[in-house]
């Protein structure tokens, strides 16, 4: 790969820092949700948080379908080219309004899952009447996220930040209102929640339509017909299908490594928990890197400058992995001061405290694989990534960490070790592709065969 300039470094990071505060914004959004139905049982909590799961699970896929808009609008505003820019936010509007039909059907047997699955019974009501109400805030969702990834594609990320911090502001009152029952309203409990959630989804939706609605009248107005051609969308589709599968199976992985943790008992569950909250929260710098490497990377292939695509590519890696070095360096300094910040219970601390320095090495990794993924994602290869995920995470770590929490006997740090196994070998292996696929010449995506 070239060698980044000071410029190109600083371009990527002026974009990828709103972007990453927009991430902890949404991240943000759930815990307020779950901090303030804590305070009604253990029951609440949990029903909440099982939900968040089933729904995270199912909506990823659709998710990945929006995501496609990132290598389609950065591309083509990268060649200056409107009328792709106007298909492709009008197609994935319709894309959003598509993906949510499955999407709220896949979510309706929340209840008949958690039954299978050997929930506590008193979180199986409850987290059922949670989803009810979260279902009709599900296209507004999909649609934020068009805007989302549109706007950022077009480099306008300063809307997006100031909608989310309104977001964030109007689900804590909402759900303080309706939660409690302050201001004359009834307590509504976790239903309170899941009404608070679904107000401020949609809330994200209009405002920020509003906000940018001079930006981006000229690409929703008039409605073009070719949105609806078959064989474009279906092009987009598959772009954005791998990379919704991509995530569920990495969600997956980690999922899986909590289950088998689960049956060692609550204290192992709950340090696990601790450390992965830690490794979370630092992952959304990366996460917003990879973002910005996605837009970045599409607009100079758009722009036919395949040497400024490698260059960002570069430049992407290099700070992804510098900044998990950084948080890498601060898990290994202080593992148990950052435990006892969540509980005071010393068996759980010093499991999370033993987790807590993997968590440092699987950090650089997981900052390395989530910054590959982005760039990869702008240059529209999205299919062979999802391969090489599966291959990683299923095919090397769960089974190295089967092995090394049951055979050799580490337990929760043999899984976790397992995790930063599979990490290495997808991250690797992604950098490989980023030089082989931009190794050559990167054509721009043909959603339409001509565009005009």
């Amino acid at each position: 790969m070239r060698r980044p300039t000071g410029a190109d470094y600083r371009s990527l990071v002026r974009l990828a820092l709103p972007l990453a505060a927009v991430q902890v914004g949404l991240m943000a959004m759930g815990l307020v949700d779950a901090a303030m139905v804590g305070r009604l049982s253990a029951d609440a909590l949990g029903a909440v948080a099982v939900a968040g799961v089933w729904f995270f699970a199912v909506s990823t896929v659709g998710m990945g379908c929006v995501y496609a808009l990132d290598p389609v609008i950065a591309q083509a505003h990268g060649a200056g080219d409107e009328p792709a820019i106007a298909l492709g936010i009008q197609r994935g509007l319709l894309i959003a309004a598509l993906v949510t039909v499955p999407t709220m059907v896949g979510l309706l047997p929340v209840e008949l899952v958690l039954r299978f699955t050997g929930q506590a019974t008193p979180l199986v009501p409850l987290a059922g009447d949670y989803m009810t109400w979260v279902l009709p805030g599900i296209f507004p969702y999909f649609a934020f996220l068009v805007l989302r990834q549109t706007l950022q594609a077009l480099g306008q990320v300063r809307p997006i930040l100031a909608v989310i911090v309104v977001a964030n502001v109007l689900n804590a009152g909402l759900n303080w209102v309706l939660i409690y029952g302050h201001w004359g309203a009834p307590a509504l409990g976790v239903r309170g929640s899941a009404i608070a959630t679904t107000v401020s989804r949609w809330a994200m939706f209009v405002g920020l339509a509003l906000l940018t609605w001079r930006a981006l009248e000229r690409f929703l107005r008039p409605l073009r017909p070719e949105v609806f051609r078959w064989e474009p969308l279906k092009r987009m589709l598959a772009i954005g299908l791998p990379i919704g599968l991509q995530i569920l199976f990495e969600y997956g992985v980690f999922g899986a490594v909590g289950l088998l943790l689960g049956r060692a008992g609550s204290a192992s569950i709950a340090g696990h928990q601790i450390a992965l909250n830690y490794a979370a929260i630092t992952f959304m710098v990366p996460l917003g890197v990879g973002a910005a490497a996605a837009v970045l990377v599409g607009r100079a292939i758009g722009a036919g400058d395949a040497d400024g695509a490698r260059r960002m590519a570069a430049a992407s890696v290099v700070i992804g992995a510098a900044f998990m070095l950084v948080a890498a360096s601060v898990f290994l300094a202080v593992p148990t001061p950052l435990a006892s910040l969540y509980t005071t219970d010393a068996t759980v601390v010093a499991i999370a405290a033993s987790l807590i320095p993997i968590a440092g090495a699987f950090q650089v990794f997981d900052g390395s694989q989530a910054v590959a993924m982005g760039v990869l994602r702008g240059a529209g290869d999205t299919r062979v990534p999802v391969l090489i995920n599966v291959f990683g995470y299923y095919g090397v770590g769960l089974p190295v960490g089967l092995w090394l929490g049951y055979e050799v006997g580490l337990g929760a740090r043999g899984f976790w070790w397992g995790l930063v196994t599979g990490l290495a070998v997808v991250a690797v292996v992604l950098i490989w592709r980023i030089r082989h696929r931009l190794g050559r010449q990167a054509g721009r995506l043909e959603i339409d065969r001509a565009v005009g």
